[in-house]
C-alpha cells in the first residue's frame, strides 16, 4: 500500500522558487531539510553567535514536525553543519536542549559556506513516528 506523501511548508517564499520542503512526511518518516537560522521576514537571527543560531533553527524544526503531527520526541537522526567546527560545542549545548530526551543519533560536521555568509550553522533531522 503506497504511503502518502505530506509537504510541510513555512512559508518562505523560496520553497516555490527553488522546489524545496521545510520537511516531508511518508508514512511515519519525516526528513526536515536543512534549516538555517532566520526569522519570518527571512532575516538571520542570532549573527555572529552560533548558539543562538542553532536554538532557532531547533526552534523552526520543531514547528515544522509539530506541523507534520509529531514533535521533538520523534526525532531519530539530527545533522549539524557549521562553518567553523571550533564552534562544535556551542551548538552541542543548544542541540541537548531540544534532543537530550529523544538522544538521536548525530552527525556534525563542517563546510566552508552556506548561501549567506552570516549562518554559522544549520540542522537537518529525521523523525519517525511511532505506530
Amino acid at each position: 500500500m503506497p504511503h502518502k506523501r505530506e509537504l510541510i511548508s513555512n512559508g518562505n517564499p523560496m520553497e516555490t522558487i527553488v522546489g524545496f520542503s521545510r520537511a516531508v512526511r511518508v508514512g511515519n518518516f519525516i526528513a526536515v531539510g536543512g534549516t538555517a537560522s532566520v526569522d519570518q521576514e527571512g532575516k538571520t537571527v542570532g549573527v555572529g553567535d552560533v548558539f543562538v543560531q542553532t536554538k532557532q533553527c531547533f526552534e523552526i524544526i520543531k514547528a515544522a514536525l509539530e506541523q507534520a503531527g509529531s514533535g521533538l520526541h520523534d526525532i531519530v537522526r539530527t545533522r549539524v553543519i557549521l562553518t567553523d567546527i571550533d564552534n562544535w560545542k556551542q551548538a552541542i549545548e543548544a542541540r541537548k536542549l531540544y534532543c537530550l530526551d529523544a538522544r538521536p543519533v548525530d552527525t556534525i560536521m563542517a563546510i566552508d559556506r552556506f548561501v549567506n555568509p552570516e549562518w554559522l550553522v544549520e540542522i537537518e533531522v529525521d523523525a519517525v513516528v511511532a505506530d
